[in-house]
């Protein structure tokens, strides 16, 4: 009788789930028009799938969102009745305990698949499922499951390759970086329809692994536009309420724009210059490159028979380095190695984002690739505020960034100190800077023409139209 009651005690969960199971596969959601967007990571900071989301919700799909809380998402998906948000439950950690590395992340990813496979389950009745990779563990194998058992089209956005960004922090032959490129080769073709973020990474795809990817590059939401001086005057005083940096001991003025007394908005003669970069704080991104060009923009600065203004730099962003380089930050301030650049790292609200980006004067992103295959968004979005970026080269950034077209390539800080001295030099009043200013901007003008949900409609609609 004990035997019999041990196996009953085993076998009811696994009861409960066979049931569940069936229900789901009995009352599948007839509506055709409904998509599952997963994300593995941080919603609010996962623009990209944000933005299929409401491209979807404009051609009148049911949305549901499977992600990590953290950052805010778009206010449009938040508020609206034909989407739901499911949140993912972040991993337990034994923070008393000192575990291995390696029994941390078989928990964790143990944690994720089960959690994962039970929102899925639970809650998605959608007739198709777009997953974001990276990362590829465990979201490729529990969202091919899911989708294999409800009979639901499987969809994956290739940003980037996940044992890529693995290797940066382990080695290309570590077995953790192995596996992790044979689940991504592996569910990647047994996908029925891929996306991905550039020429170059289809033609791998395909040559590599025989996956058949439709490009789609990003584009810029309306959002992300140029502003005039009125709104650029009202950003620069909120963040000089914040951050000291941007601050003046003038009435309704800041250290870049001033309100005469007729209420006319200037921008002040002797400024600072102003670049921004944004980042995601990771392996992937050298900021000792700029800081070092920093370092020697300085010294031109020192010299009296050089025209040089100062420099305000902003980099934005959240991201398991930003500690790191903030401290590196504040040891340069302590010492007073920078007497005429001032850095600050701020995390900005949504929608004063674009308005930053919009009031620079030039862009830096040190955006290396992992792979050499994907483009950095935050240069789409630079470009879509009319912003001229310097970026860091790699083998297919001239996709997106057309040295001495739209902006400039570099590879190392003699680069990026030289393109900046070139921007800089006589500020404002540089007229080879003017020039090359209204050349980049012409050629941004072009590529503002066509929008996040213009190329979207274009690339993926028919797909699902089909």
């Amino acid at each position: 009788m004990s035997d019999m009651l041990l196996i009953v005690s085993f076998l009811s969960p696994l009861l409960i789930f066979i049931r569940i199971l069936v229900t789901l596969l009995r009352n599948k959601n007839s509506r055709k028009k409904s998509i599952c967007i997963v994300v593995l990571g941080d919603l609010g900071r996962s623009p990209r799938m944000q933005y299929h989301a409401k491209s979807f919700l404009n051609e009148g799909y049911h949305i549901d969102l499977v992600a990590y809380p953290g950052s805010d998402p778009l206010s449009t998906l938040v508020k609206n009745s034909f989407v739901k948000i499911h949140y993912l439950k972040p991993t337990p950690l034994f923070n008393n305990i000192a575990l291995p590395k390696l029994l941390i992340y078989v928990w964790k990813t143990i944690w994720q698949s089960i959690n994962l496979l039970w929102i899925l389950l639970i809650n998605i009745r959608s007739s198709s499922l777009m997953l974001q990779n990276p990362p590829a563990i465990p979201s490729l194998p529990v969202c091919w499951l899911f989708c294999r058992l409800s009979s639901t089209e499987f969809i994956i956005d290739w940003h980037n390759y996940a044992y890529s960004i693995m290797a940066l922090s382990l080695s290309p032959n570590h077995p953790l970086v192995k596996i992790t490129k044979f689940i991504e080769s592996y569910f990647g073709k047994k996908a029925d329809k891929n996306f991905c973020v550039t020429l170059a990474m289809k033609n791998d795809l395909n040559d590599k692994w025989t996956i058949n990817a439709n490009v789609l590059y990003d584009r810029p939401p309306k959002i992300f536009k140029p502003i005039d001086l009125e709104e650029k005057h009202a950003i620069m005083m909120k963040l000089s309420k914040k951050y000291q940096e941007f601050s003046v001991n003038e009435d309704d003025a800041c250290i870049f724009t001033e309100k005469l007394s007729n209420g006319e908005i200037k921008l002040k003669e002797n400024r600072p210059g102003f670049i921004v970069s944004s980042t995601s704080w990771t392996e992937d991104e050298d900021f000792s490159i700029l800081f070092d060009a920093l370092n020697e923009y300085e010294s031109c600065c020192s010299n009296e028979n050089l025209n040089y203004p100062d420099l305000i730099c902003v980099i934005t962003g959240k991201g398991p380095l930003k500690d790191f380089w903030n401290k590196l930050i504040n040891e340069k301030i302590k010492r007073k190695e920078w007497q005429h650049i001032k850095v600050v790292t701020p995390w900005l609200e949504n929608q004063d984002y674009p308005k930053l980006l919009a009031s620079a004067d030039l862009g830096v992103c040190l955006h290396k690739s992992s792979s050499g295959l994907d483009l950095p968004m935050k240069v789409v979005d630079m470009f879509g505020c009319g912003l001229p970026v310097c970026a860091y080269n790699f083998k297919c950034l001239d996709e997106l960034v057309k040295h001495n077209e739209n902006g400039f390539h570099f590879t190392n800080k003699q680069q990026l100190c030289q393109q900046l001295k070139t921007w800089f030099i006589n500020f404002p009043n540089n007229q080879q800077q003017i020039e090359l200013n209204k050349k980049f901007k012409d050629e941004l003008n072009k590529f503002q023409e066509l929008r996040w949900h213009g190329n979207w409609s274009s690339v993926v609609l028919p797909c699902f139209n089909n």
